[in-house]
């Protein structure tokens, strides 16, 4: 029964996330008409397949439905500052989309550690009052709180280094709308370079992680890792210094975004190894 009720906490605060993510998507789609239309004509939803009406309306019943899936999973007053955490969350892509993704850095680090929210949030689901006392099995609580540090962690820096990359594929417009991005303040070739730097501490971060696990005889999990994660953040480091078009950045942007979902995807290794 505990399996079954751990089972349905998860899929709801997964579904609680999507909801917001959702929202959070498409309040920023609305915002960012004028720039969009730049950028990708050819991809604006707003006002030629939705109107602007209706995208408020999705924006609030996505909202509500993350807020009320992530209630359904953390009924317990104890876990009132994790619902809190989520409807602080709904408000800050909010003002993320209306204001900071503007600005130089502030939207970009929101981003990344709202994404990296959706991987903490699931550990401290886990939490209860047996937990913080050190009841139970405190081994599994290290190795789940470690897994958490890490994959929170590769979500921050993975998804910080796209949010740079989608910056650049996007100077054009929010130049013309006085955006204060960092390709547009900094320039382009000192964008790179962040971005080179984040990515290079990943890489080596990941290539540690391999040679760790190698004592464990995971070779499926290193040979995933290698082949799905490290090499493709290898071509889009070689890549970056010679993209010069937003045709080149929309393709790392693309490479990126399948990284992050195969480094996500790889915790189900962690079913097979304890």
């Amino acid at each position: 029964m505990r399996y079954q009720n751990e089972q349905q906490q998860f899929f709801l605060l997964v579904a609680a996330s999507v909801c917001i993510a959702a929202a959070g998507y498409i309040i920023n789609d609305y915002f960012d008409l004028n720039i969009d239309q730049i950028n990708k004509p050819d991809k604006v939803v707003v006002n030629s397949i939705i109107s602007r009406r209706w995208v408020i309306l999705w924006h609030l019943l996505l909202s509500l439905a993350g807020l009320i899936l992530t209630i359904a999973a953390l009924p317990h007053k104890f876990y009132l500052p994790l619902i809190m955490a989520n409807t602080i969350s709904i408000f800050l892509l909010l003002l993320y989309s209306s204001t900071l993704k503007k600005r130089l850095l502030i939207g970009n680090v929101l981003i990344s550690l709202l994404t990296a929210w959706v991987i903490a949030v699931i550990f401290f689901s886990k939490m209860n009052e047996s937990f913080l006392q050190g009841k139970g099995d405190e081994i599994l609580h290290v190795r789940f709180f470690r897994l958490t540090v890490l994959y929170a962690g590769f979500a921050f820096i993975i998804s910080l280094i796209r949010e740079v990359i989608k910056d650049m594929e996007d100077i054009e417009g929010d130049r013309k709308y006085e955006c204060r991005t960092m390709p547009i303040v900094w320039g382009l070739n000192a964008s790179k370079v962040f971005v080179a730097v984040w990515l290079s501490v990943l890489i080596t971060i990941l290539f540690i992680l391999q040679l760790y696990v190698w004592q464990f005889d995971w070779w499926f999990s290193i040979l995933y890792c290698t082949v799905l994660i490290i090499i493709p953040l290898i071509w889009v480091f070689k890549k970056l210094f010679t993209a010069t078009s937003s045709k080149d950045f929309h393709q790392l942007s693309t490479a990126v975004k399948m990284i992050m979902f195969t480094g996500i995807l790889s915790m189900f290794f962690f079913l097979f190894y304890h």
